[in-house]
């Protein structure tokens, strides 16, 4: 599995030759400019039909861009698990999370291959523009499966390759691909929201 910031490096580097912060540089590339036009974070948001206590994990949560998000959104009886494999982005989230006063909000450090999550503890498992990173991606999904409590879901908004940045990485995934990669993982595709023009944004359930 390819780290959520592999793009990022070269931007550290320089960041931290001219005496910045590689934390605060990863957080820029994340949210990047005027990225709230294009991902439409709000309408994303209402999409999923989060209800006030639920819990959610955030798999790349990166600078916390959705995670925090989710904290408003499922509130203060709600839990948020914002999870990434990259130390910077575990402290940065920890600090805002205390200087948010975000008690809802709990960082997790994943390995390469599990999301570090216990047994039936969330509703929601989403991940944004993280799913092309995972290798052996219907193995990873099948083993998320436990983590999910009855009626969870798993939401993947990833590049579909039709924008610069894909163009430019090449990191995106076809909804077609991300849906028999999930559906041998053993989830069914339970709804597709066509209003992000650079991503698919795609819900399952587990099969059965």
């Amino acid at each position: 599995m390819v780290t959520f910031t592999r793009v990022l490096a070269p931007l550290a580097a320089l960041s931290l030759a001219l005496g910045g912060s590689c934390a605060s540089l990863k957080k820029f590339a994340y949210e990047g400019f005027g990225r709230d036009r294009s991902q439409q974070p709000e309408r994303v948001i209402a999409a999923l039909d989060l209800l006030p206590g639920n819990r959610v994990a955030d798999l790349g949560a990166g600078g916390g861009y959705f995670a925090f998000r989710f904290a408003d959104a499922v509130g203060p009886d709600g839990l948020v698990y914002a999870i990434d494999i990259d130390p910077d982005m575990i402290a940065y989230l920890k600090e805002r999370a205390a200087e948010g006063g975000y008690r809802n909000v709990e960082t997790v450090e994943a390995s390469a291959a599990e999301p570090g999550l216990p047994p039936a503890s969330v509703d929601l498992l989403f991940t944004c523009n993280t799913y092309h990173h995972i290798g052996d991606r219907s193995e990873y999904f099948a083993r998320v499966k436990s983590a999910l409590r009855p009626g969870g879901r798993v939401a993947i908004i990833d590049m579909n390759g039709e924008g610069w940045f894909s163009w430019l990485f090449g990191h995106a995934t076809a909804p077609e691909t991300i849906r028999s990669e999930m559906e041998a993982a053993g989830y069914t595709l339970t709804q597709q929201h066509d209003f992000l023009s650079d991503q698919s944004f795609l819900v399952f359930t587990p099969s059965g």
